[in-house]
């Protein structure tokens, strides 16, 4: 069997369909959850089918997950389930908390793991920790998914681990992709020879040093993006070309600080619809920059694909003692019809900070935007004009040059 499922090899008309049928039943569920009802309120459900009607949708930020958490705690009225109703409760830095369940690969990193070629008689050598966080459980349930064993080590206790893998005969890794070095090297200097032909990796960037040093070593690894609040959103297959959009999300890209699309290949923040039916987060903003892929993955997975992680795309910075964020530049740009995109650039002369605000147009007049650039950042700066495709396919809408050594 080449695929997981038949969900993989969707035509572009059969995912449109499903999409008109399951948005609509999406945020119906999503409502019974009082957080969503509140943020979904006065929206008609059966009216958004397609991803167009779905980007007018407000954007979620998880900072309002964070407040709501507080004033509503654990799970901040997200869930549609009592808290007690979940088997496990997870904590991540903030802090977050996150509902877990037991059984159906509730994460789905199943269909990562499968793509890796993770299947019955591998075990699993997982790496991701146990402790108050979910990534330990998240792989341990994608393991159990594809009938795959598990030795749940977790970090440290390198020579204990190494040990293990050899007496196991642990076939596969799941951790950082930093660690695995840690416990070859480790296994080079107990000279033991371990039998881990697969990595699959998360949490961390995947060098393609580090991958090709791995590679030489006879231990093919593949990636995949996931979080512990939504669960896989994309990852690599065999074809090692992009990351395939998990079946179980909508992900789009936006232009940092609004919740606008942006066109194929330009670089913008991940937002994430989940179809989980115990945690409904609908347009959630995961503050990762990425970029959609055009075209299909060689391995013949049809869903869309996207180039991976690159980087954050909060980029809030302090300017002469004024935070300036990217929602207030996205402000800017509206306001101007003529602007395609703007960049705003922290500097430093001395001891003195400076802002340039570069603005994609056609315009010559600079003098026309000083009015908007003070209303919107609350600061006076340089306006630089720029001709439209000039500014770097990063995703930055501030960037700051200066240097604090």
């Amino acid at each position: 069997m080449t695929f997981y499922d038949e969900l993989e090899t969707r035509s572009a008309d059969q995912r449109a369909a499903w999409l008109a049928q399951e948005l609509p039943a999406a945020l119906l569920r999503a409502r019974t959850s009082p957080a969503m009802a509140r943020i979904l309120q006065g929206v008609e459900p059966e009216t958004v089918t397609t991803r167009e009607a779905l980007a007018a949708l407000p954007v979620i930020r998880k900072s309002e997950l964070s407040e709501a958490q507080k004033k509503q705690p654990p799970f901040g009225g997200f869930t549609t389930r009592r808290p007690h109703e979940f088997e496990n409760v997870f904590q991540s830095p903030g802090p977050i908390y996150e509902p877990g369940r037991r059984g159906n690969d509730w994460w789905r990193l199943g269909r990562f793991l499968f793509a890796a070629g993770v299947g019955p008689g591998d075990i699993v050598h997982n790496c991701f920790g146990y402790h108050l966080t979910p990534a330990g459980m998240m792989f341990e349930s994608a393991a159990r998914a594809v009938d795959a064993a598990v030795l749940p080590a977790g970090t440290g206790q390198t020579e204990l681990q190494v040990r293990a893998a050899v007496d196991i005969g642990t076939s596969v890794y799941a951790g950082t992709p930093d660690y695995l070095k840690i416990i070859l090297d480790k296994a080079d200097e107990m000279g033991e020879a371990l039998a881990l032909t697969r990595a699959t990796v998360s949490g961390g960037a995947l060098f393609p040093g580090l991958r090709q040093s791995y590679a030489d070593r006879g231990i093919a690894t593949t990636q995949c993006y996931a979080t512990a609040d939504l669960g896989l959103i994309a990852y690599e297959s065999p074809a090692m070309d992009g990351m395939i959009v998990d079946e179980g999300v909508i992900v789009e890209i936006v232009r940092p600080g609004t919740g606008i699309p942006v066109p194929e290949g330009e670089v913008g923040e991940v937002v994430v619809t989940s179809f989980n039916a115990d945690y409904p987060l609908v347009r959630f903003a995961t503050g990762d920059l990425s970029a959609v892929l055009a075209g299909q993955s060689p391995c013949g997975r049809t869903n869309m694909r996207i180039r991976g992680w690159m980087g954050r795309a909060d980029q809030t910075t302090k300017i002469k003692g004024m935070f300036v964020r990217p929602e207030q530049v996205a402000v800017l740009v509206s306001r101007h019809p003529e602007i395609a995109r703007a960049r705003v650039v922290a500097d430093r002369a001395g001891d003195m900070d400076l802002m340039t605000v570069q603005l994609e147009t056609d315009s010559k007049d600079a003098a026309r935007y000083e009015a908007t650039v003070l209303d919107t950042l609350k600061l006076r700066g340089r306006i630089e004009l720029v001709a439209p495709g000039s500014l770097p396919n990063d995703g930055k809408v501030i960037e700051d040059r200066r240097s604090y050594d």
